[in-house]
């Protein structure tokens, strides 16, 4: 069985190459450096003294091969922002897009751009965002896909608007002259934005971007448009929307953000029973003078109540007070709470069902002789309140549903500008419903005695994303998308689309869930106009497959301008109006709202994927309900599918303490002093920190940015340097396409960093592929640390600086360290491009003219896998590391290693590492780092009484697992008694002035 596993073995040792064989080849060529030779004092050449001296190392330097390069260990300030837009230059970085457009290439990468808000000056929200999405591209690129990347801008819009006017308003101006200062403030943001995302080192053609006021691009946003109004998706209606009184307009859902400490007065007020249900009458008999209470946080929408809803499967109970006698009706289940809300015992009169409520009429506290009906309804809970709700259609989207189904009146008491109409009476009219209209309604309860109990409610309430101001719920005439009928096929889609983090998946369907219909017009100036005309006289609508295809057509020939430009003959001509069977174009007037701008970007993929898909969309978490929602909903309407096949879904960019950037806690970080330098405490780091702040992130939570962030990623990039120095200056004088040895040639362990570098590879391919960049530097930051630094560099040093320059083992050596150049520096070249190009143009082998994103990817091997080669390698590691923890803190340099293992397979694999029973200059020896490996299959009986014993086990593990032993090692650790080489400082030598090796040259 024993010969079977031996010539296993043997068979893997062969197909290493000619350095496993005994008797010749590689062991013998490049490791005979057992030979000494002795100088005399005053020889001529020089004083070799036994100690070394001053004069003895001069004497020796010029014959050591030291590393020389003139790659910069150090690049801080100016030096370092000029180096960088140097390389931005020399390597082309602006027409690296379009030189990969045109190349031939089997598969496209497409990575749509969710077009930025264009209102201000970039920021670290944009750097971690288009910087994540340049790491992909250009990964992709130098895996040699094509990468379709449009960067885009999104430029319509009420923050645009009103930021361009300034403290102008809207006051005496018309909507073309509003039009033309948005375009130009939307301009100027853009250059500012573009010019920093092309700083910051993002790959992209821009010139050719697009933008959401482009004429062609507005022309595909109308085409999506008709094709939704043609399938009905798109219709008219009044009812109750989120409205802003800041902005005088209304907002769709992703235009809110909510404020988790909003303050409203609540309100616990009665509803006096003036018919009491059949079904209550009949068994409670002499219940008189009860009244419902009702609970609600918006007191103002009181007088425009229509209804109390219950819920129909739960219990109700008529209590008394104890301390007024009065009869109310609440929930049994709210019972309890409302007894400790009013201090007072609450003693059951009466017990009920919800259904047995059905038939009961109310008194309204506030507005005579008007009676609401107690109404059955789904939304009703029992989490707070009195389990009776107040509903006032037109101010609430559930209550809304119930006045559909029982055609209730929907009545708005409440304008544009948040304030009380007409309608609400002359003691509200004219008062703003948020403020000193919530005061008098609930003065106007307590003096009609329905005023139970007041509170302060602290809740999550809707803001305008831009004003930062509260919203309101009121009815209006609006053109909404009927998401209601997309949402099933939304849904099926959704489960075929890949989605990063998976937990992001649930936010966006319950944002789906939630949104039963989608408000998309917008009562503004800049923006895209609806394409809709009204008839003068009956205010009907006139919009069509005709006509919306003919404005599309003049809004890519002119622009939406002409909207208002144009005569209503231009925009309604003859042919259209006969189409639509419609009178003379004098009979109607245009319309005057404009397109919200979440369909604006929604409507993106048409304007710049046409017929295909994104591979992936990255964004915010705050577009799973906005543009990544629109997008969708979109889509799925005109295409039934997606427009993406993968969602990147990352955090926003926080402080370092975890706090919400704002100017007032003067925690906002800008970009350009990151790169350029700001503050005092703010020096220049350059664009590759922040390109490596972005990528050693978890950018799937919030992202911490500061001081203390950022000098660490100068600090891990500073080590990095190092690391890519040592490499440069030890392939001084190597060109790989002349000195390269080929692997079967190569030393064990040489063989062995190579099978290292392709797992490397494996791994970092792997990460990028899962849009995990900070796992890509962690795995740099492992093989920098553990396989290189503290393993072959620390190894190879002799052969690399004492070796004579062209010996097979020297060559070998610069042969790997080539390679792992090579592969370190296009493994960080998406993160770090400038690094990599900078490395790129000091490294040999190539033309100087080359760049390395025109040279591809790691070039990894399969010949680099070995197994049977590992298993030799990392078992010699398993007795190194047994070596080192006897002797800790001392040079192993010093010390004899005597290395005792049975017959068997473990002890083969040590075999192929050093043939001779003791070796100075073999492969193991240089493993162990030691002055001499013997190696034996027992330890020796006359090991002198200083000698440090180890033991220890390696489990074998070859063919796969067929076969595997678990061998047990033992080793002898004891002093040398050899001298030190004053030129190579090896222990080997027979006498202090005695040189180890031929280093003549």
């Amino acid at each position: 069985m024993l010969l079977c596993r031996v010539s296993a073995v043997s068979r893997t040792f062969a197909s290493w190459g000619r350095g496993s064989l005994r008797g010749g080849g590689l062991l013998h060529r490049a490791l005979s450096f057992s030979s000494s030779r002795c100088h005399d004092v005053g020889s001529g050449e020089g004083s070799a003294q036994p100690a070394e001296t001053g004069s003895a190392r001069a004497l020796y330097r010029d014959t050591v091969l030291l590393p020389r390069t003139e790659f910069p260990m150090k690049l801080t300030g100016q030096k370092l922002l000029d180096r960088e837009l140097e390389i931005q230059q020399k390597c082309g970085f602006a027409d690296l897009y379009s030189w990969q457009r045109e190349r031939k290439a089997k598969k496209e990468f497409c990575l749509h751009d969710g077009p930025p808000y264009a209102n201000g000056d970039p920021h670290v929200g944009h750097a971690l965002n288009k910087i994540l999405k340049d790491i992909r591209n250009r990964f992709e690129m130098l895996r040699g896909r094509q990468v379709h990347y449009i960067p885009g801008w999104d430029c319509h819009g009420l923050p645009i608007e009103l930021k361009a006017l300034g403290e102008l308003a809207t006051s005496g101006l018309d909507p073309l002259q509003i039009r033309h200062k948005a375009r130009a403030f939307a301009e100027q943001a853009i250059a500012r934005q573009k010019a920093a995302f092309q700083r910051w080192g993002v790959m992209a053609d821009w010139d050719q971007c697009y933008y959401t006021y482009d004429g062609a691009y507005e022309a595909a946003q109308l085409k999506v448009f008709q094709e939704m109004h043609n399938k009905g998706l798109i219709y008219q209606d009044y009812k109750p929307v989120f409205w802003s009184p800041s902005s005088r307009t209304a907002l769709a859902e992703a235009e809110l953000e909510y404020n988790p400490e909003h303050v409203s007065r609540a309100i616990y007020a009665t509803f006096p029973l003036i018919t009491l249900p059949p079904k209550i009458t009949s068994e409670a008999g002499s219940l008189e003078n009860v009244s419902v209470l009702v609970w609600t946080t918006q007191p103002w929408t009181i007088p425009a109540n229509q209804a109390v809803c219950y819920m129909p499967n739960a219990q109700y109970s008529v209590v008394r007070r104890a301390d007024n006698s009065q009869l109310l009706l609440v929930a049994t289940e709210r019972t309890a709470s409302m007894a400790a809300l009013l201090g007072t015992e609450l003693e059951s009169v009466g017990l009920f069902t919800g259904s047995q409520l059905e038939g009961g009429i109310c008194k309204h506290p506030t507005i005579t002789d008007k009676e609401v009906p107690l109404l059955p309804a789904n939304h009703v809970t029992m989490a707070k309140g009195t389990g009776l709700v107040h509903t006032a259609p037109a101010h609430g989207m559930d209550d809304y549903s119930v006045a559909s189904h029982f055609k209730l009146s929907v009545e708005c008491m409440v304008d544009a500008d948040g304030k009380f109409t007409d309608l609400a009476g002359p003691e509200l009219q004219n008062l703003s419903v948020m403020t000193k209209g919530t005061d008098k309604v609930i003065s106007m309860l307590q003096e009609c005695g329905a005023l139970v109990k007041e509170e302060q409610c602290i809740h999550s309430y809707p803001y305008d994303w831009r004003t930062k101001q509260p919203v309101v719920i009121r009815p209006s005439k609006q053109w909404f998308v009927n998401t209601a009928s997309l949402k099933d096929k939304a849904k099926e889609v959704l489960q075929k689309v890949r989605i990063l983090p998976e937990s992001a998946r649930g936010s966006l369907l319950a944002m789906l869930d939630r949104r039963t219909y989608w408000c998309i017009s917008r009562q503004r100036s800049w923006g895209v106009p609806i394409p809709v005309f009204y008839h003068r006289e009956t205010g009907e609508a006139l919009i069509n497959k005709y006509s919306v295809s003919h404005i599309g057509k003049l809004f890519k020939e002119n622009g939406s301008d002409c909207w208002w430009e144009l005569p209503i003959e231009t925009l309604l001509p003859a042919e259209v109006l006969k189409k639509s069977k419609a009178g003379p174009a004098t009979d109607y007037v245009r319309g005057e709202d404009v397109l919200d701008i979440w369909f604006d970007s929604g409507a993106s993929w048409a304007a710049v994927l046409e017929d295909s898909r994104a591979d992936v969309y990255v964004e915010g978490k705050d577009q799973i309900g906005g543009w990544f929602q629109s997008s969708l909903l979109t889509s799925v309407a005109v295409r039934n599918k997606a427009p993406y096949k993968s969602l990147v879904v990352h955090g926003f960019a926080i402080s370092e303490k975890g706090e919400k950037m704002s100017k007032s806690l003067g925690n906002v970080v800008d970009p350009d002093a990151v790169i350029s330098g700001g503050k005092v405490s703010m020096p220049a780091y350059g664009a590759d920190v922040l390109r490596w702040w972005v990528a050693e992130s978890n950018v799937f939570s919030e992202v911490q940015i500061g001081p203390t962030v950022l000098n660490a990623a100068r600090d891990n990039i500073s080590k990095l340097r190092n690391t890519l120095k040592f490499l440069l200056g030890n392939l001084q004088g190597f060109d790989p396409r002349v000195h390269a040895v080929d692997p079967k040639e190569m030393h064990y362990i040489d063989q062995y960093m190579l099978h290292l570098l392709r797992e490397y590879s494996i791994k970092v391919t792997d990460a990028y592929s899962e849009y995990d960049a900070g796992r890509v530097i962690r795995v740099l930051q492992a093989f920098i640390a553990r396989d290189l630094s503290s393993f072959y560099f620390s190894i190879i040093k002799d052969r690399l600086y004492c070796d004579p320059k062209d010996s097979l083992g020297r060559r070998s050596c610069q042969t790997v360290l080539e390679e792992i150049l090579d592969g370190v520096t296009r493994s960080i070249a998406p993160i770090l491009p400038h690094l990599a190009e900078e490395v790129h143009l000091h490294a040999p082998g190539h033309d100087e003219e080359g760049t390395l994103f025109k040279s591809g990817w790691i070039k990894s091997s399969s010949v680099w896998r070995r197994p049977g080669l590992e298993e030799a390698v990392e078992g010699a590691c398993a007795i190194r590391d047994s070596f080192l923890s006897s002797i800790p803190g001392k040079n192993p340099a010093q010390f004899d290693l005597t290395v005792a293992i049975e017959p068997g397979l473990l002890f083969e694999l040590m075999e192929s590492l050093q043939e001779e029973p003791t070796s100075t200059s073999s492969q193991l020896a240089e493993l162990m780092m030691v002055a001499r490996v013997n190696l034996t299959s027992e330890l020796p009986r006359d090991l002198p009484p200083d000698a440090q014993l180890s033991h220890g086990t390696f489990l074998i593990n070859l063919e796969g697992g067929v076969i595997r032993e678990d061998s047990a090692y033992s080793i002898a650790v004891v002093p040398t008694a050899a001298a030190r080489c004053p030129r190579c400082r090896r222990y080997t030598a027979k006498s202090a002035d005695c040189l180890v090796g031929n280093w003549r040259y």
